[in-house]
């Protein structure tokens, strides 16, 4: 299943696992990241700088950073989620590394990043960045768990452009606005 367009979303219900892959051939340095919310309002980060933990909270891991030094090639970056029970929301994003440590425009519109999320069940929906903002920075995807009966994964395609990956509120603001 495709999520073309800003605001389309699908069920992924109940689920053991999800992976999230993001593959991009350009060369250029992008990251895939999640910020999440628990259930008790915490927030925190799964990214190339903390990778994250499959056995304990938050229960989502990240395969490696791929690209380094805008290397071109078959990069892909993958993030396992195991567990979504204490998770209100999944922010996934993408950003281009270097442009985000100078503040300029990303790559995005020149590039092939494609972003695939697949449950333990073997469905997989495809989230195509779907944003004429310029930024750095793209929330893709959505993963609202608040609903009683499941989750949803919905097309966010947002953009904005931070100067330096200094800390996670940097990253809410762009979710939030």
């Amino acid at each position: 299943m495709e999520l073309k367009q800003k605001g389309a979303e699908a069920n992924v219900g109940g689920f053991k696992q999800l992976m999230v892959t993001m593959k991009w051939t350009t060369a250029a340095d992008f990251d895939l990241g999640a910020v999440y919310e628990d259930k008790s309002d915490k927030k925190g980060i799964v990214y190339f700088g903390e990778m994250g933990n499959l056995n304990n909270f938050p229960y989502m891991q990240l395969s490696g950073d791929e690209g380094v030094g805008d290397t071109g090639g078959d990069n892909e970056e993958v993030m396992r989620v195991t567990k979504l029970d204490d998770m209100k929301y999944v922010w996934i994003l993408c950003w281009d590394y270097g442009k985000v440590q100078d503040g300029s425009p990303a790559r995005f519109k020149e590039s092939d990043v494609s972003l695939s999320v697949m449950d333990d069940k073997g469905r997989t929906h495809n989230v195509i960045l779907d944003t004429g903002d310029m930024g750095n920075v793209a929330l893709i995807a959505t993963i609202d768990n608040t609903s009683p009966i499941g989750a949803k994964l919905i097309n966010s395609s947002k953009a904005g452009t931070l100067k330096g990956l200094k800390n996670l509120q940097q990253l809410i603001d762009i979710i939030e606005n």
